[in-house]
C-alpha cells in the first residue's frame, strides 16, 4: 500500500533552516507528481512546492528563494529545504503524491489533485 511518512519539523527561530523528508513506500516518486502543502491553523491548505512527474518544479511565492524542493529517487525520498524561515512560515507541512501525467501548474497548487498524503509534520517558527 502506498504511504508517504514526513519527518524532519521542529521548532526554530527565525532566519532558521530545517530540512523537511517524506520518505515513501508502495510506489516509486520518480513516476509520481510529489508536493509539500502546508496548513496553519483556520486557514486552507495551501500548496508550497511541486515536483512533478516529468521534473518540473514550482514553488509557492511566499517561498520562492528560501526553499528548495528535491527528490531522491535510489531512497525513495521527497525534501523540502528551508531556509530564512519568517513565523509566517509556521504550520503543518504535509507530503502528497499524485500518479496523473502533467499538469497544469495552477492546479498542482490545489490539495484535490493529490491522492496520497502523509500524517504531516509540525513546523514552528519564533523566537
Amino acid at each position: 500500500q502506498v504511504q508517504l511518512v514526513e519527518s524532519g519539523g521542529g521548532s526554530v527561530p527565525p532566519g532558521g533552516s530545517l530540512r523537511l523528508s517524506c520518505e515513501a513506500s508502495g510506489f516509486s516518486v520518480s513516476g509520481y507528481c510529489m508536493a509539500w502543502f502546508r496548513q496553519a491553523p483556520g486557514k486552507e491548505r495551501e500548496g508550497v512546492a511541486i515536483i512533478d512527474s516529468d521534473d518540473s518544479i514550482y514553488y509557492a511565492e511566499s517561498v520562492k528563494g528560501r526553499f528548495v524542493i528535491s527528490k531522491d529517487s535510489a531512497e525513495n525520498t521527497l525534501y523540502l529545504q528551508m531556509s530564512s524561515l519568517k513565523p509566517e512560515d509556521t504550520a503543518v507541512y504535509y507530503c502528497a503524491a499524485d500518479p496523473a501525467p502533467p499538469r497544469s501548474e495552477w492546479w498542482l497548487f490545489n490539495r484535490l489533485a493529490y491522492n496520497h498524503w502523509g500524517q504531516g509534520t509540525q513546523v514552528t517558527v519564533s523566537s
